[in-house]
């Protein structure tokens, strides 16, 4: 897995990237590349043709796999959507904030303005920012991304079954603005995908930061009109195939302007499928269980990074890494490397530079992550291709495994959970519950500055 020559020699020592050009009339490579991060909610690993799925077609972003990187063992921070999104913008586990779980319309907690998210590190840098989609940190105005380093915005403060009758009248904003109550869901993908084509021409001659958190394949599924009824899979296939040709439309106009070779886009989503939903739920493929959860199922999800010329085409990436590692990647690219210890202002970041992984030049070096449930409860950890569970939940209300704790899977060898290894490998218990304690100490003893997030209330 390693790059070309020429993007080798794009790099300092500090990994940044200087003017390169491979023919006297390419356009240069600037220093700080830019960053887009592609964010679906509650797709499953197994619903991509590329990671599996027989019927669903994606083949924009089977392209992006087989043009980038695609990682088999990438992970959310959390199971749940308010938590997943704030461990990206931030780089820090749910647990170190108030958000144990999901905010609720009426919540009227949110993203603490004395966290350092993604985007105010990288306008600090020069960046020009954007997100278009679900925000879900915190619906006052005060928390909304304007408030938190993004320049634009526009999209539903919550997730798109937060509507009526259940709930009262769904905001669309544009900046801090309501412009419109409960719109056209079907219109959303689309809608999002225009604005970051917009962003991106406007701001193709200066580095930018395109954060694009889709509504779907959430339910309500809401397929636009050019794709609904077309997919095999029925309802949820047609929303994901829009995301696919979403992700295209971005890729080409990337290559249509020539900043392709200077622009890391990476695609994800936020946790595992909605599986009780049926068939408007997705699939976690040989996972166990799904969103919710700290089963595989609900927090092991397609990772895919694409970068013309600085990663190796077809690459497949088999060591751990989380969207944690977003945020120490993204600094280091923009050249605001975080400082020895990994901290940013005195907080301690769980996420990991992952750009000698994706350059080929060295394997992940991964701490053990840590997954929690709902009230910050510290449900599993995993260390190597060892994952314990001391603390089991399900979205379905079964119990795989009829009470019994803790329980120890070797996922390289058993990625679905199926054979509990506790009693064969007593030491491997004791030293990963030591480490869930010296974990929870540590959390305990830096505390917390932020106002405590709501954790009930929604989906």
């Amino acid at each position: 897995m390693k790059p070309p020559a020429a993007a080798l020699a794009c790099l300092l020592a500090g990994g940044l990237l200087v003017s390169c050009q491979s023919a006297p009339s390419a356009r240069p490579v600037p220093e700080r590349p830019n960053l887009v991060i592609l964010f679906a909610d509650d797709l499953g690993y197994g619903d991509l043709a590329c990671y599996g799925h027989p019927v669903i077609r994606t083949p924009n972003l089977d392209r992006m796999a087989a043009e980038g990187l695609r990682f088999t063992q990438f992970y959310s921070a959390s199971p749940a959507c308010t938590a997943s999104r704030y461990s990206l913008l931030t780089g820090r586990l749910p647990a170190r904030s108030g958000f144990a779980w999901v905010l609720g319309p009426k919540s009227v907690r949110g993203l603490h303005p004395e966290e350092r998210t993604l985007a105010e590190e990288l306008r600090q840098a020069g960046y020009a920012t954007a997100a278009f989609g679900k925000w879900h940190l915190g619906r006052p105005e005060r928390f909304l991304p304007l408030q938190h380093g993004f320049d634009e915005y526009l999209g539903l403060p919550y997730s798109n079954d937060m509507r009526p009758p259940k709930w009262e009248s769904m905001p669309l904003i544009d900046g801090d603005e309501v412009v419109e109550l409960d719109p056209d869901q079907t219109q959303l993908t689309r809608l999002y995908t225009e604005r970051a084509l917009d962003f991106i021409e406007r701001q193709q001659d200066r580095p930018f930061l395109l954060y694009l958190p889709y509504a779907m394949p959430h339910v309500p599924l809401m397929p636009g009109a050019a794709f609904a009824g077309r997919s095999p899979r029925g309802l949820y296939g047609d929303v994901v195939e829009e995301i696919d040709w979403s992700v295209g439309a971005i890729l080409g106009r990337l290559r249509q302007l020539g900043i392709d070779r200077r622009t890391l886009v990476v695609f994800t989503s936020d946790n595992g499928p909605w599986i009780i939903q049926g068939e408007e739920g997705g699939s976690a493929g040989l996972l166990r269980d799904g969103k919710g959860s700290t089963w595989e199922g609900g927090v092991r999800e397609p990772g895919i990074f694409w970068w013309p010329g600085a990663i190796a085409a077809g690459g497949t990436e088999r060591s751990v890494a989380s969207t944690l590692d977003l945020y120490p990647t993204a600094l280091r690219l923009a050249g605001r490397p975080l400082p020895p210890g990994e901290t940013r202002d005195g907080l301690a970041l769980d996420g990991r530079d992952l750009l000698p992984v994706l350059l080929g030049e060295a394997p992940q070096q991964r701490d053990p992550l840590y997954f929690h449930g709902p009230g910050h409860v510290l449900h599993a950890v995993r260390e190597g291709p060892w994952k314990l569970h001391v603390v089991t939940s399900s979205q379905t209300g079964l119990d795989y495994f009829d009470g019994k704790l803790p329980l120890l899977f070797h996922l390289e060898r058993d990625p679905s959970e199926e054979h509990d290894l506790a009693e064969e490998y007593p030491e491997v218990v004791a030293r990963l519950r030591r480490l869930i304690d010296e974990h929870q100490a540590a959390v305990a003893a830096e505390g917390s500055r932020f106002e405590p997030g709501e954790a009930a209330g929604g989906r």
